[in-house]
């Protein structure tokens, strides 16, 4: 059931949704000098910060010669600018993150070609790294006590896809390499009658799921009733 990501979009007759071969989400890139378009996506999942590097609260840095200061400056601006470029050097070609992408930084993802997604649903994060056969990485620290990235932390999608709907513009992640999901665009007048069509959906899919399990169907509709009656007269 989990497998199956369901997005409702205003606008249209519900007999418009449609069923789209791969996962769907409602984000877009962070920057429209991103292509649109990836073919033979290499997709890094990251939990973490790519805003301007800031000091955790209570840690004090004390400067002595005023001249070291942009010295500071220019550091914390480097460390977030290392960290993309690992990621970038592991061989990715999307990033995307639960958190914040800095405006100063997206020059680098442009550059090199690559999607920058930003704000994604940490659940939205974990299903896709497991379609994809990729890894959720919450941080960079190695065991060494530098930082570095791990290409096998990547995930594989035959294309990841910007295409509009409606009013909103969805990303699709295509050709997922380590288990077929699939998307539900729900179409709807408004929200109510989107969140009625969602329950009714998730419902079916759970039924569907016990009937796989198990392998017997319970018919409805007073038919267990009715066979008790013939049975007991």
């Amino acid at each position: 059931v989990k497998a199956v990501n369901i997005l409702k979009v205003h606008g249209k007759s519900s007999r418009e949704s449609q069923l789209v071969p791969g996962y769907a989400i409602n984000r877009v890139r962070a920057s429209q000098a991103m292509p649109r378009k990836i073919v033979g996506a290499k997709i890094a999942f990251v939990d973490m910060n790519l805003m301007k590097f800031r000091l955790h609260m209570g840690v004090q840095v004390v400067v002595t010669d005023m001249r070291n200061l942009d010295d500071i400056r220019q550091r914390e601006l480097e460390i977030t600018k290392e960290r993309i470029k690992k990621i970038l050097d592991a061989g990715a070609n999307v990033v995307m993150t639960s958190k914040g992408i800095d405006d100063m930084y997206m020059k680098y993802f442009v550059e090199a070609g690559c999607i920058a997604v930003r704000r994604v649903e940490k659940s939205d994060l974990r299903r896709l790294a497991k379609a994809t056969g990729g890894r959720l990485v919450t941080s960079l620290a190695s065991l060494e006590g530098d930082e570095s990235f791990d290409a096998s932390a990547l995930g594989f999608a035959d294309e990841v896809v910007e295409e509009r709907v409606a009013d909103d513009e969805l990303l699709y992640i295509k050709g997922c390499r380590a288990v077929n999901v699939h998307s539900l665009v729900l179409r709807g007048a408004n929200m109510f009658m989107l969140d009625e069509m969602e329950r009714s959906l998730h419902d079916a899919m759970c039924i569907v799921k016990r009937v796989l399990e198990s392998g017997e169907v319970v018919p409805g509709g007073g038919a267990v009733e009715t066979a008790l009656s013939v049975h007991l007269e």
